[in-house]
Order: C-alpha cells, then structure tokens, then sequence
C-alpha cells in the first residue's frame, strides 16, 4: 500500500495528522504493549486508538490498579488481554520480556515515567538494543504552516557526539521514508548559517553533510547548518542568500542537543499551540512515547505514524526473507 503524502493537502486546518491517522487505518494493526497504563489520559488514548482500528492493545501493569481506573473514568477495557505485573518497574521489564518473546510489535508509554521505561528498554543484558543508537522524533503540528516539523532528537540524547547524530538523523530519515512520505529535506540547526569554530555544532552540521555526500547517511537531501529561520521559512532564506533544496522547506530539523530541541519543541506547542506527537526510534521496535500534557489528537497521531512504520519493517522482512 501507498501512504497519502502527510503534505499533500498542505494548507488545510487539521490536515496533516488526520491523513497519517487515515493511512494507519488502511493497514494493519499492531500489538501494542502498553506499559503500566494507570492513569485516565494514558488509558484513554489506548481505547481510542483500539477503538479506530490502529492498535491491538496488550495492558501491561498492576491489574486491578488498571480496572479501577477503567471503571472510574467509564473506559471499556473488556476486550484487552490484561499482563499483571506488581508496579511499573514490574511492568518495563515485562513488557521488554514481551517483546523478546516476538507478543508485540510496538511498545507504548502509560503512565510511568520516561526513565523507567527506557531502562528496561536500554539494559545491555536482555534490553531492546540495536546497533543503531537510540532516539526520539516528534512530529509537530503547527498551526497555520503547511509542512509537518519533524525535531529530532528533543528526548533521548542529552549531548550527542557526531557518530550519535549520524544515527539520530538516519533514524529520522527512515521512518519518514518508512512510512510512505518520500525522500525528506534535512534541516541540520545551528544558532548561525555560517561554519565557524566558535560555534561546534555548525562544524558537525557541515560534517554531516559530507558524510551524506559520501553515502554514510542515505535517503534524504541534508542541508547545515542552518539557522531556524532560514531552515522553515523561503524568504529568511532567499535574505540570506542561501540557495539550496533545502534551505527554507525542511521537514525534518536535526537540533544540536537535547536541550535546545526539548525548548524548540516546547516552544512550538505552549506557544504556538501546536500538537506534538512522538516516536522512539533504534530499538528492536517503535516505542509511542507520549507525554500527559498530550492531547488525544496527538496521542492517536503518536499511534498511527508507529503503526505505519511496523507496517512498513513488516514489509521489509517479508521481502528480505523471501
């Protein structure tokens, strides 16, 4: 199957999460471990997103902590199995035993913290490690602009090395190419568009673009460093005399570290009121990681663009094993 391009129908209120969300419901649905899922918003955007075909849900976590929270906030949860587990420590390190044991394709963040989770995830020993090195993306809705902002990595890595943002990137690049959107512009940012010594990670930027020169990233156009500005925006751009494919229409902009990508983010949905939905990338499989303050749009958004990218790894090893 072809995935509707998310841009296609730019320009249109509300347009670019529900044609992914429409896309996740043209294939089919994964088993979703849902870790310690023990609190309304988390068990909500479950029920939803099982209710519209893109998960089959697997609740994972203290059972009877799960129905009393179902109960009180009238969710049905009749149809989902139920993998008791004491406390939410409990509940990581089974979901994660799950996943060995090939009961899911993606996993899903309840209610427990992002570290717990992800220390179960990221254990050396029986964790979901690859050769690839682990990240976050999030795809940011803004208002009144036609492209989707894909920001990585706002979550995972807190000061990545060149060879983590070489993985960070490649990651990015393909779940967007996994899940049917084309060949993407990179937007690699810096605080200036100019490579100066002064200022390390436009010497990165630079790097990164050489080594995709040299095929060591693939899949996409890259472009750094750049400027937020004049990586979104055509006219800050043509200013500044920046002539490139990618200069002025990214779509997905590599941040120099964590904290400057967790302040764009922030920025852009406090702010702007824009929805954020997230996906952890480099393990064995998608991770939905969502955030309380997530509104259910997001959160079915979250869903969808995992679906589609085990969708697409599905396809993958199917023909590889052909």
């Amino acid at each position: 199957m072809s995935v509707i391009p998310i841009d296609a129908d730019e320009g249109k209120a509300n347009s670019k999460y529900e044609r992914l969300i429409a896309a996740a419901k043209q294939v089919p649905s994964a088993v979703t471990l849902v870790v310690h899922p023990c609190d309304e918003s988390s068990l909500r955007g479950v029920c939803e997103a099982a209710s519209a075909g893109i998960i089959k849900p697997v609740l994972v976590g203290p059972e009877g902590k799960i129905k009393s929270v179902a109960a009180k906030h009238n969710l049905d949860i009749s149809r989902f199995e139920i993998v008791d587990a004491p406390h939410s420590e409990a509940a990581a390190a089974k979901a994660v035993e799950l996943i060995h044991a090939a009961k899911g394709e993606l996993l899903m963040k309840g209610s427990l913290h992002t570290d717990e989770l992800m220390r179960s995830v990221t254990a050396r020993a029986n964790g979901l490690r690859t050769d690839r090195r682990i990240s976050h993306v999030f795809a940011i809705d803004v208002p009144g602009y036609a492209q989707t902002l894909w920001i990585t990595d706002a979550a995972i890595n807190i000061f990545p090395d060149l060879d983590t943002k070489r993985d960070i990137v490649q990651n990015a690049i393909d779940l967007y190419v996994g899940i049917g959107l084309g060949e993407p512009r990179v937007g690699i940012l810096s605080a200036v568009e100019t490579v100066t010594s002064k200022i390390p990670s436009t010497i990165e930027a630079a790097a990164l673009c050489k080594m995709a020169d040299r095929g060591q990233i693939t899949g996409a156009l890259l472009d750094g460093p750049l400027a937020f500005d004049n990586a979104v925006d055509p006219e800050a751009a043509r200013i500044k005399g920046i002539k490139s494919p990618v200069a002025g229409q990214a779509q997905i902009l590599l941040v120099p570290d964590l904290e400057a990508g967790n302040m764009l983010a922030k920025n852009l949905t406090f702010m702007a009121k824009a929805d954020s939905a997230g996906i952890v990338l480099g393990a064995r499989v998608p991770i939905i990681l969502t955030s309380r303050a997530d509104s259910l749009r997001a959160r079915l958004a979250s869903c969808a663009i995992s679906v589609l990218y085990a969708d697409a790894r599905r396809r993958k090893a199917t023909v590889a094993a052909a």
